[in-house]
């Protein structure tokens, strides 16, 4: 079990997708079920939307609920599957308790300029998210980057300082499909 974490436009996903297609993991996206959720209270799935529901989320069922979420979604396919692969942990609950499930947890980064391009140029149909100045970027990444003092938000340096695998993704797809296997030891 993968659970993997970074910063904003890192490339995560791609991470997961990779690991999906060429090492057979069911990839599972938390920021997903929680878009998800944003859409279903009749809300704009942004960034501040996202956050509040997952500290609610923390609240009302554990730190780790976001990966017991994904662990309930693959068990009954397990048999389909190499692993599970999940993104993206963002609260250091998360990244214990997947710890406590024997998983690893990856932290991907890259230089803000290129990450900052990426979302600018991805068209991935999250204009809440990706209409932004590289200043807005830069601030909106700083506030998930540390803890509000409420155990229950966003803390994703401390989701870094459990990180058991660092990958720099600052190149394209082939370099990253060749980077993973000895990375995590596929």
């Amino acid at each position: 079990m993968i659970g993997l974490s970074g910063t904003n436009g890192s490339g995560k996903d791609t991470v997961g997708h990779v690991l999906a297609e060429q090492h057979g993991y069911l990839f599972v996206t938390l920021t997903e079920a929680l878009r998800q959720e944003a859409r279903n209270r009749g809300w704009a799935p942004d960034r501040r939307s996202l956050r509040t529901i997952s500290a609610e989320w923390r609240r009302e069922s554990g730190l780790g609920v976001l990966v017991d979420k994904a662990v309930e979604a693959f068990q009954p396919l397990a048999d389909q599957y190499s692993g599970l692969v999940m993104a993206s942990l963002r609260n250091p609950g998360e990244a214990e308790r997947l710890h406590e499930l024997g998983g690893t947890v990856v932290w991907v980064d890259a230089d803000p300029r290129i990450r900052y391009q990426r979302i600018s140029q991805a068209h991935r149909g999250r204009d809440e998210e990706d209409n932004k100045t590289y200043e807005e970027f830069l601030a909106e990444e700083q506030a998930e980057m540390h803890s509000s003092g409420d155990a229950a938000t966003l803390d994703m340096s401390a989701v870094r300082d459990r990180a058991d695998v660092t990958i720099l993704n600052e190149s394209d797809l082939t370099a990253l499909g060749q980077q993973l296997p000895a990375a995590l030891g596929l």
